[in-house]
Parts: structure tokens; sequence; C-alpha cells
């Protein structure tokens, strides 16, 4: 995937018109856009959007945080309709996604849905105590699907009036990012960076998409249907890539056993590999190469 596209969960119209674009992903949103009298109204409504037809977009929900009381009501009223995975906001680490996977383990099997089907992508650092259970995911168990950062609950959390200066991202919340990014890494899923508020800057979206992908970001997150067409745009492979990633496949398929190998005077080694493969993936192709290693 390379863009998440927040749509509230009560909000048919905004679903629809999501639906018909072109994100990779949809996260039907219980939380932070459904105020607090429409929740009840909001699951059934999103329950309604799952049952639709979404072609190939994936469909995720968020679902209200641990500590409102109210993840479980949020569970039962979704899960009938099968949702591709929960998006768990305000996670301070791998503790609440075990949680929250033995409940989805007791409502795959009510529902007559696949063990393990259900992901869980966690929000990672929306909460200043969140940042001190990052490295903690790599034990978080298989539902585990990816690793967003967040800062505009950030900034509450640590009490911050800004959280950007000059376009930058200002030093605590470069560092969420940074260990966001870390822990995604060492927990082997894709880390997903935060959304863009400015709706009419798309000119800092992409700057923001650009820098997050040669970071090492898979996908980016976003809140309104027109950072869409710029998310993919960068998040997708250009030709000069996939040409270079088919040759070091091609290259290492025909080479053995070997480590490393040279190719256009440049040294090659396994996570050169790796990143070709991932670049494939990411087009839609799956091409043998020579493991892992």
């Amino acid at each position: 995937m390379r863009s998440l596209l927040f749509v509230p969960g009560d909000s048919q119209r905004k679903f629809a018109r999501a639906a018909e674009g072109a994100a990779d992903g949809l996260i039907l949103d219980l939380e932070d856009s459904v105020g607090a009298g429409r929740k009840a109204e909001a699951r059934r409504i999103a329950a309604g959007m799952l049952a639709t037809p979404a072609g190939t977009k994936r469909r995720y929900v968020r679902v209200n945080a641990l500590d409102t009381g109210m993840t479980l009501d949020d569970l039962a009223a979704v899960m009938p309709a099968r949702p591709d995975g929960i998006v768990l906001p305000k996670c301070g680490g791998a503790a609440p996604v075990r949680q929250v996977s033995l409940w989805l383990d007791a409502f795959e099997a009510a529902h007559g849905i696949a063990p393990g089907r259900t992901r869980i992508m966690v929000i990672a650092t929306e909460t200043a105590g969140s940042l001190f259970g990052l490295g903690s995911y790599a034990e978080a168990g298989p539902r585990l699907s990816g690793m967003m950062w967040g800062a505009e609950d950030l900034s509450a959390s640590l009490g911050a009036t800004a959280n950007r200066a000059d376009g930058r991202w200002l030093p605590p919340f470069q560092m969420a990012r940074d260990l966001c990014l870390a822990a995604a890494a060492a927990a082997g899923v894709p880390a997903i960076d935060t959304v863009h508020v400015d709706i009419e800057d798309l000119a800092g979206l992409e700057a923001d998409a650009r820098e997050a992908r040669r970071d090492g970001f898979g996908a980016k997150a976003v809140i309104h249907p027109k950072h869409v067409e710029v998310v993919n745009a960068v998040f997708s492979p250009t030709p000069q890539e996939l040409d270079w990633a088919r040759r070091v496949v091609d290259l290492f398929a025909g080479s053995g056993d070997a480590g490393v190998l040279r190719m256009d005077g440049r040294m090659l080694d396994r996570p050169h590999l790796r990143l070709a493969e991932r670049l494939l993936a990411a087009h839609g192709e799956s091409r043998a190469g020579a493991g892992a290693g």
C-alpha cells in the first residue's frame, strides 16, 4: 500500500467518494472524527460501509482507544462485516496489541472468520508514554501489520504549542517519527508516515512524502481525497528504480550462493537484494531472487 485515507465512520457520503478514489486503503474512523453522541450510529454506519464492495482497497477500522472503554463495543459492531484490519490508536506498546489480538481471536471464531485474518495497525506515538514502548513491538505477535506515527495528539500530550516550524518537524516530533520508523523495521512491518494536516498545501505534502519514502516509510496516511494522488505518485517506484530492481534480482538469481556481487561498478550484497524485492513487490511483481540471506 502507498496511501491510507481516513474516512469519518458516520459519513456515507465521504465513504462513497473515497471508495471511488485511488487510495490503496481506507480507514473508517470511529475515534477522533466522530462526536461522543454519534459513536453508536457511527458503528452501525461503518459496518454497512464494510459490507459494500470496495474493489481491491483494503478496509480498516480505527476503533476508540483502550482507555475509553469503547473498544469492545466497536469491535462487536464491525467484526461481523469482516474488516481487513483494526487501527489501534494511542497504543503504548506490544501489550495492548496482544490484548486486542485475544479479542479478535474470539470475534473471528464467533463469525466464521479465518483465524488471524484481521490484522492490527497501531498509531504508535500519540502519547508521551508511548515513546517508551516502541521497542516492544517486535513481540506484539503476528497480527501486527503496520506502525503509524502521529504528531497532533502527541503535541497535546507533551503540552507543545507547535510541532513544526518553517515546514520542518521540531525536535521532539522528529524523534518520535524516527523512533517509529526504527521500531517498525525491528518488528518487520511497514512504517506509515503521519497525515499532512494542511489540506491545501500540496507542495508541503509532496515534500513530506518524499522525505518519508527516502527514509524508509512504506506508505503515508492522508485526511483528504485530494492528497491521495500526490502520495501515490511519490510512493510508486519509478521506471528507473524498477529496472534497477529487476536487474539486481536477476543477477542474484543467476549467481548461486554469492553474497556480494558487482553491478554498474558498485558493490551489491543481500540488503540490496531485499530492497530490490521490496520495490518489485510494491509494484505488484513477484520475482524469485536468491533468498533473503
